[in-house]
């Protein structure tokens, strides 16, 4: 299982990797990749928008189920990956790259902090 150290994890299974810029880019990890199956489709969130932490903010479908995805932190929507729409299976085969869900300008960057590092990640899918 991949488990970038450089990366914050949610118990949900959405990862977050904080910008140069302060922004945070938000995409599903490996594990939940792995549990989803073939991916076939993404509702991404609207650019725009303002996501509350823990809140819905879009679904993956995939040949197995539909599973929300939720939002890691509070923060409005700066950009949505559009490759996503033509090539869901990007977040089977790249998911801590081109399989990336949207960048979040964050409210409260504090929020980052409560999230799980690597480690406890992995100590999370151990349990």
């Amino acid at each position: 299982m991949n488990i970038p150290e450089e990366l914050r994890y949610s118990t949900d299974h959405e990862w977050v990797r904080v910008e140069q810029d302060g922004s945070v880019t938000v995409g599903v990890t490996d594990y939940a990749q792995d549990a989803l199956g073939d991916v076939v489709f993404v509702e991404l969130p609207e650019v725009g928008s303002t996501l509350d932490s823990g809140a819905t903010f879009g679904e993956v479908e995939s040949t197995k189920s539909v599973s929300d995805l939720f939002a890691p932190v509070t923060g409005t929507v700066a950009t949505v990956n559009d490759l996503l729409t033509d090539h869901p299976e990007k977040i089977n085969e790249d998911p801590y790259g081109e399989g990336w869900i949207c960048t979040l300008s964050v409210s409260d960057a504090s929020q980052i902090d409560g999230l799980l590092d690597a480690a406890a990640y992995s100590t999370l899918l151990e349990g």
